[in-house]
């Protein structure tokens, strides 16, 4: 773990010095002077450079460069529209959050914020082994906005997100590509059951229960090569990284693991930029 960006102490030392109008404070594992919140309002813009407590959402980061850069949360593409009541899907760049958001497409009820959340180290989505410039790229090609959360592991997923939620004005659902798993719908509702209901906002859960083979076809309309991305110990043998998620890899794994990797047993990459037409 590194002390630079996962340490309460640095924390403690930059609320305190920020509620009292310091500009700086000396981070205390490397002896560096770090600006504030409070310092860096004074200059009235984001500077460019990925601050530590930006308060301007790195608005002047480049967007290639954001999900290298940015230490709060922050757009990796462009900006949502303001004013406009939104639906945020929860997105990993995986098969199942890509078909979540064909569902919400075909409902086309409003617009659409991708939220993704990656180690603020490696900039790595966890367990899909996907970079967040990867999934930035997905939201650049379907013209989405991308709200991208840097996570510290000395602080609750909970309150990350929710800043992150935040930002947005208005907010209609929170928006999950679960399959099956009672248990983990069950901690989304008790984890971000209080963050849509602070921000107005209801769960939903759009592919919920849906057939394995409603979802296949779904995929195959969708002309969109998904690749594994990640495997874990109960598929090897079964699925190999880099191999494409088609038919044949559903039917021949079914029986053996789940047919989706609903139990985490792989995940994917869905290369929208790569579509067959």
């Amino acid at each position: 773990m590194s002390t630079e960006l996962d340490s309460a102490g640095w924390r403690e030392l930059h609320d305190e010095a920020n509620a009292a109008g310091e500009s700086s404070y000396i981070d205390p594992s490397t002896g560096y002077r770090v600006f504030t919140a409070h310092g860096l309002l004074a200059v009235g813009k984001c500077c460019g450079s990925g601050c530590r407590h930006c308060p301007f959402d790195h608005a002047n980061v480049a967007p290639d460069r954001r999900g290298k850069l940015a230490k709060n949360p922050a757009w990796l593409t462009s900006r949502s529209a303001s004013g406009e009541s939104v639906d945020v899907l929860f997105w990993s760049g995986g098969k199942d959050s890509y078909l979540a958001y064909r569902k919400l497409i075909a409902e086309s009820r409003r617009p659409i914020v991708l939220l993704t959340t990656f180690d603020v180290h490696s900039r790595v989505i966890a367990h899909q082994e996907v970079h967040a410039d990867q999934v930035a790229r997905q939201a650049q090609h379907l013209e989405i906005p991308i709200l991208g959360v840097p996570l510290y592991s000395d602080r609750p997923y909970e309150e990350q997100v929710g800043d992150a939620i935040s930002l947005l004005p208005y907010v209609s659902r929170l928006v999950f590509g679960d399959l099956h798993l009672e248990e983990i719908r069950s901690w989304r509702e008790q984890v971000f059951g209080p963050i849509a209901q602070e921000a107005g906002a209801t769960l939903y859960f759009p592919i919920w229960h849906e057939d394995y083979s409603e979802l296949m076809q779904e995929l195959e309309r969708s002309q969109v090569p998904c690749e594994v991305s990640a495997v874990t110990d109960a598929a090897q043998g079964l699925v190999a990284a880099g191999e494409l998620f088609t038919r044949e890899l559903h039917q021949r794994i079914s029986g053996h693991i789940d047919g989706f990797g609903e139990n985490g047993e792989f995940h994917t990459l869905a290369k929208v930029w790569a579509a067959r037409r």
